[in-house]
């Protein structure tokens, strides 16, 4: 499929929306947005299909059958099923919906996305260490103005730009 060049959203009026909507979120919600909280019911989920017996009887597992619908009527998982959805949505309307891998000139296609699936399971770890993506933790944290909040962002962006400088030749020409 061949995708047309078009331009990005002003990344200033993006963040000014993504506010908007995190204000929207308590408002309705009563929270504010997070996304790790779906992966972890989606895991739960099946756990429980492929082990019933195993996850009846493991505290950790157990605990999200004892109440509730269960964890796939979690809010997260509808919200994170509307990103998707809105992903798709906008990637098909700007007319960069397609696959590929973006990558720099030194790193091949196979590495990349070694790297990229370690890097979300090394987040996605930390996520629930942490209690919190960084949507949750950072962003949400920040919006409250929670100490938290601010101390995570700062990690965030730190360690990337720490980061950055061991791994700057495979993106640079």
């Amino acid at each position: 499929m061949e995708n047309k060049s078009t331009s990005y959203m002003n990344s200033y009026l993006a963040g000014f929306l993504l506010g908007l909507v995190l204000i929207a979120a308590f408002f309705v919600t009563g929270r504010g947005l997070g996304a790790s909280g779906a992966a972890k019911s989606v895991v739960i989920s099946s756990v429980a299909t492929v082990a019933p017996e195993y996850a009846q009887s493991h505290p950790f597992y157990a605990e999200f059958f004892r109440e509730g619908p269960g964890p796939m009527k979690n809010w997260l998982v509808y919200l994170t099923l509307g990103v998707l959805a809105g992903a798709f949505f906008s990637g098909a309307m700007s007319g960069r919906l397609g696959l590929k891998v973006e990558k720099g000139p030194r790193i091949s296609s196979a590495t990349r996305l070694v790297f990229a699936l370690l890097g979300g399971l090394m987040f996605g770890l930390g996520a629930q260490f942490g209690r919190g993506c960084t949507s949750g933790t950072a962003l949400t944290g920040m919006a409250v103005l929670s100490t938290a909040g601010f101390v995570t962002m700062m990690a965030i962006f730190g360690t990337g730009y720490v980061l950055a400088y061991f791994f700057r030749k495979l993106w640079l020409k």
